[in-house]
């Protein structure tokens, strides 16, 4: 046998490699590249919007992320601006998913963390002193100088609030619902923590407000949260087709499912440990591997090589 057929066969078989690799490559179109995120400025959303950024990355894909509010993020996946959405919060948002998710909008690809809530909320001393319904507050409506803390505006619970306040629902109709980022209703409990005042403000789980603040949720909002201190499911939704268009992400987007004590973790780490969300979540996945196997179950890289092989490739030469 010439040496020179080994030598053929070792190229034939490089050839087909980086055929195939390029066929690979040339089965996703070039939009699918670079994956568009949309964070509405929340901690849950900018962990989850990380880790699966980190994934990505490792894979061969680019990412980005723009921070909009609710309403902007869902006109934004209408107009195939943005590609994904890993915040749906449900029932909270049901409004926008009447508006956007009819035929031909978005798409719904399923729930990613269950077991969340997102209610009204007060420090313990507060609670203890007797403010433990939503029809509790007006009676204490001097101690807390008539004002609800929210999140951002334009915020679909601002709004749920905003309602219950003209209403006069509770007998709050004098009361100011006070919008702020997450950041600053946070450091306004912590100031009212310290001088044991009394506060009410929009509180949600996961979070590591949770396990910093000595904190109860009230009851009596399911009206306007939905029962279970406004328990929610969070979902993942993308632009009309997106999954159809970029299959590979798409299985990846539909694989990621995250948990109550993932969560708190990734954001303790943003939060209180002061780690920019790229380098929680590389952190985080480094730590916690196991994930890899469920979350890139019928993922390949950008280029066709096997998922695993590569993120874990990537967690440990960064």
């Amino acid at each position: 046998m010439s040496i020179k057929q080994p030598l053929r066969r070792l190229t034939t078989a490089i050839s087909l490699s980086i055929a195939l690799s390029a066929t690979a490559q040339a089965a996703e179109p070039a939009e699918c590249s670079t994956v568009h995120f949309t964070d509405p400025g929340w901690t849950d959303i900018t962990s989850t919007n990380a880790l699966a950024s980190t994934l990505l990355t490792a894979l061969g894909y680019k990412t980005e992320i723009s921070t909009l509010a609710v309403p902007i993020g869902f006109e934004a996946l209408k107009n195939n601006e943005i590609d994904v959405f890993l915040g749906n919060w449900m029932p909270a948002q049901q409004r926008f998913i009447d508006t956007y998710a009819k035929p031909g909008d978005i798409d719904i690809v399923g729930a990613n963390l269950e077991g969340a809530k997102f209610t009204l909320a007060v420090p313990r001393y507060v609670y203890d002193a007797g403010v433990k319904d939503f029809a509790d507050l007006a009676k204490f409506g001097d101690k807390f100088r008539q004002r609800i803390y929210g999140i951002e505006a334009g915020a679909p619970a601002n709004q749920l609030l905003q309602k219950m306040i003209s209403s006069g629902d509770f007998n709050l109709a004098d009361w100011r619902l006070v919008e702020s980022g997450e950041q600053g209703v946070l450091a306004q409990v912590k100031r009212e923590e310290k001088r044991k005042k009394f506060i009410v403000f929009l509180g949600w789980e996961p979070h590591p407000m949770n396990s910093t603040f000595d904190m109860a949720y009230l009851t009596g909002g399911d009206k306007y949260f939905g029962a279970n201190f406004g328990g929610a499911t969070i979902h993942t939704v993308t632009r009309k087709g997106y999954s159809k268009t970029c299959p590979n992400v798409g299985t990846l987007l539909s694989n990621l499912k995250f948990n109550l004590r993932m969560e708190n973790e990734m954001m303790g780490r943003i939060l209180d440990n002061g780690e920019k969300p790229p380098v929680a979540a590389l952190n985080w996945l480094r730590e916690n591997s196991e994930v890899l196997d469920s979350w890139l179950a019928g993922v390949t890289s950008r280029d066709g090589s096997p998922a695993k092989a590569v993120v874990t490739d990537y967690l440990l030469s960064q």
